[in-house]
């Protein structure tokens, strides 16, 4: 095993091309509050690596948490090893393992190293990953705006769920729109809800008004369907408690219940309280 030792903080300055970008969730001031917290009590068990930068200096090449948590634990001094081999593949490998990067991160790293001539093939042998992996990772780069703020600011980070949600976005970008901007966090059921809802509000109905709304909150209407006409999606207005509302293309929080906009104000309520009033 390597041999540590304790390093002055003052010496240390953290590597400004570093993976893991600020807005890393393990940056938040929250979480290192909570690490300072930890080593505040016990100490920082697990020592950082550092490789030597010239002037009696050191870069961080792993362990920027520790090192932010200590300062503001008040600690003069952190444990390090000295690794001068370390290399930014290196970061990024470890940050993979410990799954320490977001999605974009390990994007905004491949899209580096291919722009500097390295094949993706390539990067796939160097990080241990499949060639689709890479190319996944690599197709981030290029994500409409809405579903770009999404991803960076943690609101969606499944690649899986991401990529379904590019294909979506690419039939009916208003209404992923709306439905990223009303939610707190996407996962994979969510995009799958807003999957179904896009096939269906693209076809209209032959006598809307005989249809009832389903029990099943995931199900919106179940209608007769033709091709609809080329134009803005249509609304779904149903009526709750004498009121004409629109119903939303929100996930409600509890099964069974919907969400609906009623003069301006959205409400969840039970979906068996709603009547299909028309498609407009």
């Amino acid at each position: 095993m390597a041999e540590f030792f304790n390093l002055d903080i003052s010496l240390i300055d953290e590597d400004p091309e570093q993976p893991r970008r600020g807005d890393n969730t393990g940056f938040s001031e929250e979480s290192i509050g909570e690490l300072a917290e930890t080593i505040r009590e016990r100490g920082v068990k697990s020592p950082i690596s550092v490789r030597e930068s010239g002037n009696g200096r050191y870069i961080i090449n792993h362990g920027a948490r520790r090192y932010r948590a200590s300062i503001i634990a008040g600690k003069s001094s952190i444990p390090a090893f000295i690794d001068n081999d370390y290399t930014k593949l290196d970061q990024v490998i470890e940050n993979i393992q410990r799954e320490n990067l977001t999605p974009r991160e390990i994007a905004d790293y491949i899209g580096y190293r291919v722009s500097h001539g390295t094949k993706k093939g390539e990067l796939a042998k160097e990080l241990g990953k499949s060639n689709a992996w890479i190319s996944q990772h690599f197709s981030l780069l290029d994500l409409p705006e809405p579903i770009a703020k999404a991803v960076s600011s943690g609101k969606i980070s499944d690649l899986t769920a991401i990529t379904e949600l590019v294909k979506v976005y690419s039939k009916s970008p208003e209404d992923v729109s709306s439905f990223i901007n009303e939610s707190e966090e996407l996962s994979r059921s969510d995009v799958q809800t807003i999957r179904e809802f896009v096939e269906q509000t693209s076809l209209t109905t032959d006598n809307p008004e005989t249809d009832d709304i389903q029990q099943d909150s995931e199900t919106l209407t179940e209608t007769k369907k033709k091709p609809g006409p080329i134009g803005p999606k249509p609304k779904i207005i149903v009526m709750y408690h004498d009121k004409r509302c629109e119903l939303r293309l929100v996930r409600p929080q509890h099964l069974g219940n919907a969400v609906i906009n009623c003069n301006g104000d959205s409400i969840e309520v039970p979906i068996n309280e709603l009547k299909l009033e028309k498609i407009e």
